[in-house]
């Protein structure tokens, strides 16, 4: 008999509060999306809590979840997860942060993502950046678009950071980073001189990019600048059991991000790029889902996540966002399912986002997510036709928490 395989298919974001603007209806139960209905029609529904209420609500913290860690045990911070994908080794002195490059207005951040600003027009301003700094302890990489990394040495974790896209339209002299308010006493003076630091090169980031070419033509065409860094989510090098240590189970990780990535790094997974996969609306879904059926030939499991509706909602774009959900049905779980049925592949697929992210609010936020699980050798169909937030609260599994979503996909639930 063939081996049975495992694919996730994660929506970033997808799920929402309703929306006046809508009838009130939510963007998953206004799009148009008959083959993710399929999964939910033919499948098993429910609601899974990605996020506890005593974890912040970060997609680094929703993912772990949703492939069964323990945030509480394994999560280090957002940067150096980001740094294993990105091939940068953080030493055991070291610590990494993410670094957003982000367009700030009026003394406001107008966005998190500097209009989502290129790969390479970022690559310029943070060569000019480093150039400036000098002291090589301290190093600024780019990554994809506005999501680079920052890696320190001798620096203290013990940081209260804001990620940008939590605070739009807030002042940044309130987000300017600071020692941590809880955690050992010892390391207060240690985490105040690196607040100190880090404040310095935001600073220092101002007046080098004001007038710096690559701003200069984005002003000239319309759009935003990057007008600054933004550091957050610091840490230190995480310990993380592989995914086939866990479940006996080897796989892959598509993904345009390279916090996702560095997740299925430590988790043991293959790392499959995509080439045009952007992380925004113009993704290259169809990619993504041949690379998705490719993978299944040498692995048991693949998880397929697409960063386009989180994007969308953090842009509080209402429109863009019930479109990348249709695009998101058409473009990737079409085929996907298409190419299964065509190969006679054995598999489970399930679908799920990893958090809200409300486009009224464009911050990420608590509540339960709904997904659902479709053994397509072996259906345990209940009632539901249709997913959604309200459709999925009425499916046949309980509410689930921890890694029982991950342990449902597999069957070991």
């Amino acid at each position: 008999m063939d081996r049975h395989k495992f694919i996730v298919i994660l929506g970033d974001g997808m799920a929402d509060f309703p929306i006046q603007r809508l009838g009130g209806k939510t963007p998953l139960q206004a799009a148009v999306k008959p083959h993710i209905d399929r999964i939910a029609a033919q499948g098993r529904c429910g609601l899974f809590h990605s996020i506890e209420p005593d974890l912040p609500t970060g997609s680094e913290i929703a993912n772990l979840i949703v492939l069964g860690y323990d945030p509480h045990d394994c999560f280090q911070g957002r940067g150096v997860l980001e740094a294993a994908s990105m091939g940068v080794d953080i030493g055991e002195s070291q610590i990494g942060m993410r670094c957003n490059l982000i367009c700030v207005q009026d003394g406001l951040i107008k966005n998190h993502s500097a209009g989502h600003i290129s790969s390479e027009e970022s690559a310029l301003l943070l060569d000019s950046l480093n150039q400036a700094v000098k002291d090589p302890r301290y190093r600024f990489h780019t990554g994809v678009s506005y999501r680079h990394l920052f890696v320190g040495e001798g620096l203290c974790p013990g940081l209260e950071c804001f990620p940008p896209h939590d605070h739009p339209n807030e002042p940044v002299a309130d987000l300017m980073i600071r020692p941590a308010s809880t955690g050992a006493a010892s390391n207060g003076s240690a985490a105040r001189e690196t607040s100190d630091l880090l404040n310095q090169f935001t600073r220092m980031s101002w007046d080098l990019f004001k007038d710096h070419p690559v701003n200069q033509q984005r002003i000239a065409n319309g759009k935003d600048p990057a007008t600054s860094i933004w550091l957050w989510s610091p840490g230190r090098r995480p310990s993380m059991k592989t995914f086939q240590e866990r479940f006996g189970v080897n796989g892959a990780v598509i993904s345009a991000v390279d916090l996702i990535r560095g997740i299925g790094v430590y988790a043991g997974l293959n790392k499959i790029l995509v080439p045009g996969a952007t992380g925004l609306y113009d993704t290259n879904y169809e990619g993504k889902a041949q690379a998705s059926l490719d993978a299944l030939k040498e692995v048991d499991f693949v998880y397929v996540h697409v960063e386009a509706p989180d994007e969308a909602g953090h842009e509080g774009d209402l429109e863009l966002k019930v479109r990348t959900i249709e695009d998101l049905d058409q473009r990737l779980v079409k085929p996907i399912l298409e190419g299964l049925d065509r190969a006679g592949i054995h598999a489970t697929v399930a679908i799920l986002p990893d958090h809200l992210t409300p486009v009224e609010t464009r911050t990420h936020a608590r509540g339960a997510v709904p997904f659902a699980i479709w053994n397509r050798v072996s259906p345990n169909a209940d009632s539901v036709q249709q997913f959604d937030e309200d459709s999925c609260s009425q499916g046949g599994y309980p509410e689930l928490h921890g890694d029982e979503f991950i342990r449902g996909v597999l069957g070991r639930l």
